[in-house]
């Protein structure tokens, strides 16, 4: 009887214990300041991260910077600085943009710091000795700044295939992993966890072009720089930066090669996400587990490969000259408004973009107008008609049901997005509530109530209405823009509400009193001037007339004119947009790549000759135009359902025909 009792009070503290969160950025690395692509990471975590908090989830969220490698060594040679100076700089600079943004993180790792630096030798030397780790030379082509060895053959028009700079030949003497050991198990448990690679393009992209054709060994050790963390048992080697880099996610909570890991670490890992972005998933995919399953150690339960947020211009490099970084975003928008934009701008697969100009306009109709002038008029009209106080008279009609039902739905609608990461929708759902309850304004008319003495109850509980429903959207918002969180509340004389409070209409206590000075939440700016600061923050190159001259007379081709088709011929033609998400080499062809293309809810395989020009990896995850309405043929032996449209040059190069707007897959070409 006592038995019973002891396993049913175990079982019950159980239950009244937290659920445990462990949430990871990938640590960004110190070669220079971060951009706002690189920050907008930082930020996602942070919703994600508040959000579980507020869920009742025990959070631990971790981020820092990556500090080994060649490329800081050469880098702090130029500085004429030790390597470890230049990443105190570089790290010290990192922490203090993701302090800036108001990121909630509970550990900022660097992998120079001691423990971490003595748990990867350990790491090592535990490989070596089960024989997942042995020496060998290495012989390729070298991309320096992605610090990575490629074949010939993966290489893209003869430079890297992640960043596109040039590539140098290079061989040395190195330790390898042995990657194929672990690859069918991977392979499996892929398969058996669905939801273990996010979103489904990339799991795709990862089987098809990785661990189907086959892994390769890999290089963890290098010799021909020092700046890393020394094989203990062979000196001249440094842990390359993989092998370096990814194991943090276990030092940071405190494992312990030898079997005495932290308390921390026993609670928290398994990690419930790493979030990084979708150019080193593969490293976080294949390589991250393999090194797990090495050590006999749990996989994360999910990977999520965010997205690029782009320049207007394209994806962000310091070479093109289109960086933005987000203290100078802030001191033009302040903290909130920089959150609000990266996350609400960024699909849940495909790149966002970032421009100043879309900036200004989501502040001044978004964040000014929808929720500052809602926020302004409801205080505003609280004084003027009832000296701050706000009452509810329960003197209701069916519009205030309709917009009960509304903003009790939100949270849900909030939760059940935030559950499956698609943090831009959830914002999306929370701006919903504000603009219900400034339709409920537009349909009640407070000041033609003003008017009526007899409607002065009336007046007051629309008035309590809106209230209550800005103090739900505004405990919401906590997760995406906590500053202004805490800046309405304040106003509204409110407190925080929890999300189990969320169910609820009618919290907030009747005759409380508003602020009788209402602050301006967001300031409306004017574009123009915007503009002409950041010409003089970032003044443009502008290029020789001449040279532009030359290359447009160059840049024409004449071809054959094809015999004339009437309008009834053309028509009979189908284009649209088709979203690639997989694609690979067809065997035995030196030309043809296979794709799997979305177009609208089906998925067809087209296959194209275009393989010296695009790599499988390359077309993943890029719109393309497509003929949809093609008789299916065979190729090579394979069945294609379409064709995908492309460029040709007096050369024979061919480019993509993508669309320059962000259309969704299907969308007819017309």
């Amino acid at each position: 009887m006592r038995r019973h009792f002891l396993f049913h009070e175990k079982w019950r503290k159980e239950k009244m214990e937290k659920q445990r969160y462990y949430i990871s950025t990938a640590i960004a690395y110190t070669s220079g300041k971060p951009h706002i692509g690189n920050t907008y990471e930082v930020v996602l975590a942070d919703a994600i991260a508040r959000f579980k908090r507020q869920q009742g989830y025990d959070v631990y969220f971790q981020t820092g910077t990556d500090e080994h490698g060649q490329k800081i060594e050469l880098k702090a040679e130029e500085a004429g600085v030790t390597p470890k100076e230049f990443v105190d700089n570089v790290s010290g600079e990192i922490k203090r943009i993701w302090d800036l943004m108001n990121t909630s993180y509970d550990k900022f790792i660097r992998t120079t710091d001691k423990d971490h630096e003595e748990q990867v030798k350990k790491i090592f030397k535990k490989m070596y000795a089960k024989g997942d780790i042995y020496k060998g030379h290495y012989e390729g082509m070298y991309c320096t700044p992605c610090e990575s060895f490629f074949t010939e053959s993966q290489l893209v028009d003869g430079k890297c295939p992640d960043c596109g700079r040039p590539c140098v030949p290079a061989k040395e003497e190195a330790y390898f992993f042995k990657m194929s050991k672990y690859a069918d198990r991977l392979i499996d448990y892929i398969n058996t966890h669905p939801d273990f690679i996010q979103p489904e393009s990339r799991k795709n992209e990862m089987m098809n072009n990785f661990l189907l054709p086959g892994l390769q060994d890999l290089c963890v050790s290098r010799t021909s720089f020092k700046w890393g963390i020394p094989v203990d048992f062979d000196p001249k080697h440094v842990v390359y930066v993989w092998l370096d880099a990814l194991t943090n996610y276990i030092t940071g909570i405190g494992y312990d090669c030898d079997g005495n890991s932290s308390d921390k670490f026993n609670k928290y890992w398994p990690a419930d996400l790493h979030l990084i972005g979708k150019d080193i998933i593969r490293f976080h995919t294949i390589y991250w587990p393999i090194f797990l399953m090495s050590l006999d150690l749990p996989l994360p339960k999910q990977v999520f490969g965010h997205p690029w947020l782009l320049q207007g211009d394209g994806k962000m490099s310091k070479s093109k000259g289109n960086v933005i970084y987000a203290d100078e975003l802030v001191e033009f928008f302040g903290v909130d408004a920089v959150r609000y934009f990266v996350l609400h701008e960024m699909p849940f697969e495909n790149d966002g973009v970032i421009t100043w100009e879309l900036m200004v306009e989501r502040l001044n109709s978004d964040l000014a107008n929808t929720l500052g002038n809602l926020v302004n008029r409801t205080i505003s009209m609280s004084n003027k008609y009832f000296n701050g106080v706000v009452e509810n008279k329960n003197v209701t009609e069916p519009v205030d049901d309709d917009l009960k039902n509304f903003i009790l739905q939100v949270p849900k609608n909030v939760s059940a997005k935030m559950d499956k990461l698609r943090v831009a929708d959830a914002i999306t759902e929370v701006f919903s509530l504000f603009k219900r309850c400034n339709k409920y304004i537009d349909e009640t008319m407070p000041w033609a109530l003003a008017k009526d003495e007899t409607k002065q109850d009336r007046l007051a509980t629309v008035l309590y209405n809106l209230v209550e429903g800005i103090c739900i959207g505004a405990s919401l918002l906590k997760s995406f823009m906590p500053r202004t969180t805490e800046r309405i509340l304040v106003q509204l004389n409110a407190n925080e509400r929890s999300l189990e409070e969320m169910d609820q209409f009618g919290l907030y206590p009747s005759g409380n009193r508003v602020t009788d000075k209402p602050e301006i939440l967001f300031a409306r700016l004017d574009l123009k001037e915007v503009l002409e600061k950041v010409e003089k923050l970032h003044p443009k190159k502008e290029e020789p007339k001449e040279e532009v001259k030359e290359e447009k007379a160059e840049d024409v081709i004449d071809i054959e004119a094809k015999p004339e088709i009437t309008f009834d011929d053309f028509e009979k033609l189908q284009f649209q947009v088709g979203e690639i998400i997989a694609c690979e080499e067809v065997k035995k062809s030196r030309k043809l790549l296979c794709s799997q293309v979305k177009i609208g809810s089906q998925v067809r395989q087209i296959v194209s000759g275009i393989k010296a020009h695009y790599s499988a990896e390359e077309m993943v995850g890029k719109k393309v135009m497509v003929v949809t309405n093609l008789k299916p043929a065979k190729l090579a032996g394979i069945l294609s359902e379409g064709m995908i449209l492309c460029a040709e040059d007096a050369d024979g190069n061919l480019s993509l025909m993508v669309p320059e707007k962000e259309m969704p897959a299907g969308a007819e070409i017309c």
